[in-house]
């Protein structure tokens, strides 16, 4: 495991964006697994005023999200799609057709997840896998439990989860119960993952996750057993390690 220290939001920003970027042009035709959440959207922005600038090309690049809310439709404001497409997919040149979620709006939760599965399988596996990390210490949607679930799964969000994203939508009857997640396995069959943190808020779960017990009361710290993480955190939400 690698930490990189950055001052800030906007130097963690930057040298995950440097991690990403140098995954594309050493394999324009790469497969990445991409977060949502508050967290990323800085190296979200790197990339694409690195497109714009000529030096990124994502035409042969295929994405896989982490996640999608259950229940809401792609045209939602709120919906992962939507934050994709609205942060990077809508303006750089991917190709749509390489860009995958979990299907939201697949009532059958069995058959939502099993298909998502096949989607990653298909791929040929993700090179690098982009995670933000949850203040009960979530990757993805993968909430603390008893055991490690290993395919993407419909999980029942906790309410420390709801209550954080709260602030994305108009009131807390709002933000979905559901969500389908790829499951801690298929994070793990990444080649490299590279994980952004920021805040002193985040402090004890990064010292935690990283520096305690492996459990799957702390989901995150299965990533101690990954042969090749780096964690990119600012001076704040590295205070405590």
């Amino acid at each position: 495991m690698k930490i990189v220290r950055a001052k800030d939001y906007e130097d963690m920003s930057r040298k995950a964006a440097n991690i990403l970027a140098a995954q594309v042009i050493m394999k324009p035709n790469c497969v990445l697994g991409l977060a949502t959440g508050s967290t990323p959207i800085g190296a979200y922005a790197q990339l694409v005023e690195r497109y714009n600038k000529g030096d990124l090309d994502f035409s042969e690049v295929t994405t896989v999200n982490l996640d999608e809310y259950r229940g809401l439709p792609r045209d939602n404001d709120q919906s992962y799609y939507y934050f994709m497409n609205d942060n990077l997919f809508g303006k750089v040149n991917i190709n749509p057709e390489r860009t995958f979620l979990p299907n939201g709006m697949e009532p059958d939760s069995e058959k939502a997840c099993r298909d998502y599965d096949r989607i990653i399988e298909q791929t040929g596996g993700v090179d690098l896998q982009l995670l933000g990390l949850g203040h009960n210490g979530h990757i993805g949607f993968n909430e603390p439990g008893d055991a490690f679930e290993l395919r993407t799964n419909c999980v029942n969000l906790t309410e420390s989860t709801i209550k954080a994203n709260q602030r994305f939508f108009a009131s807390i009857e709002d933000v979905p119960r559901q969500a389908y997640t790829m499951g801690i396995g298929t994070i793990m069959r990444a080649k490299k993952i590279l994980v952004v943190v920021s805040g002193e808020d985040k402090a004890q779960i990064i010292k935690e996750a990283f520096f305690g017990a492996i459990t799957p009361k702390v989901p995150a710290s299965v990533l101690q057993l990954h042969r090749n993480v780096t964690i990119v955190a600012d001076e704040a939400a590295l205070s405590l390690i």
